[in-house]
């Protein structure tokens, strides 16, 4: 059985995720307390007591999900599970640092500031209220990127997740994206939602804070990770660390090549994934693109046990 891990994305995040492994893990632990000193704040109080609507914001969400997915796989490396037993590392968007993390390319620390500074630099890339995201469920991406198109008008009007063959999100101007929704639905789209999110990630409006990007990741040391990183914006496998900075600059204006990535994986004969960290959105799309894969989710110390006798 060839495995890979999967690391979530925004939207995952729950008060008091990843509180338990830190209570039942030492080494779990660790990693919210090196999260903390990082970013020189207790954002584990937040992220195990805090306000929902605070962790949601986007500079809160990205380094929280990193800590708790890090904790998972500090769990699970004290039970003898190393990252050299997946093939491969994959991300949803922040979840790709999460995967370099957890792959050695990438210090604990050097991350949770590079998700801060992301997290601040695409809130504040385009005035709230003026950019907005819209899931599309029913159409492929081809048709997206039509009605995206025919949208658009003059105006940012992009495919940005490839999320699975019943899901693409647009994200762009407000205006245009909210005209994408109506088309879609004229077009057989089974539904178009408009999604609760403070900015239009992964498309050109997102320029300021790829440049922003660029300056912090070019100032943080990328080791070649332990195994390949399928990239978000190439779905293929990566492991060169100039390549990797110079993706993770792209991705923020890229389209989050989900499908394909999970279609590259299986292609490598990848038939199980491990989704380390919080929620289980990812083994859910995984199961869609191609149910022969066996999606298990990560994020709680009876998952790991569990995990740890399945291997046994």
């Amino acid at each position: 059985m060839t495995r890979a891990f999967v690391f979530p994305g925004q939207g995952a995040q729950t008060i008091g995720m990843g509180k338990a492994l830190a209570e039942a893990y030492p080494a779990a632990k660790a990693v919210f307390d090196e999260v903390d000193e990082a970013l020189g704040e207790k954002l584990s109080n937040l992220i195990w007591e805090g306000d929902i609507a605070d962790l949601t914001l986007t500079q809160n969400a990205q380094p929280a999900l990193m800590a708790t997915s890090m904790a998972a796989m500090r769990a699970l490396e004290a039970e003898g599970v190393a990252v050299t037993d997946a093939a491969f590392v994959a991300g949803h968007s922040l979840g790709e640092y999460s995967a370099l993390a957890a792959a050695g390319a990438l210090s604990i620390a050097d991350t949770a500031r590079l998700l801060r500074t992301r997290g601040q630099a695409m809130q504040s890339a385009v005035p709230v209220g003026e950019g907005a995201m819209a899931a599309i469920l029913g159409l492929d991406l081809e048709a997206v990127r039509a009605v995206a198109e025919e949208a658009a008008q003059g105006e940012v009007c992009q495919a940005a997740n490839d999320n699975d063959p019943t899901q693409v999100v647009v994200s762009g101007a407000k205006a245009a994206v909210e005209r994408a929704a109506e088309i879609a639905k004229e077009k057989g789209a089974k539904r178009a939602v408009m999604l609760p999110v403070s900015a239009p990630f992964h498309c050109a409006l997102m320029q300021p804070a790829a440049d922003v990007m660029a300056e912090a990741l070019a100032a943080v040391e990328i080791k070649a990770p332990a195994v390949p990183l399928i990239a978000n914006v190439r779905a293929e496998a990566v492991s060169d660390p100039d390549l990797i900075r110079q993706l993770l600059v792209e991705q923020i204006t890229g389209s989050v090549r989900w499908r394909e990535s999970v279609l590259c994986m299986a292609a490598q004969g990848v038939t199980e994934t491990w989704e380390i960290g919080a929620g289980k959105a990812l083994s859910g799309m995984i199961r869609k693109i191609d149910r022969a894969i066996a999606g298990k989710a990560v994020g709680t110390p009876d998952d790991v046990q569990n995990m740890v006798k399945s291997e046994s």
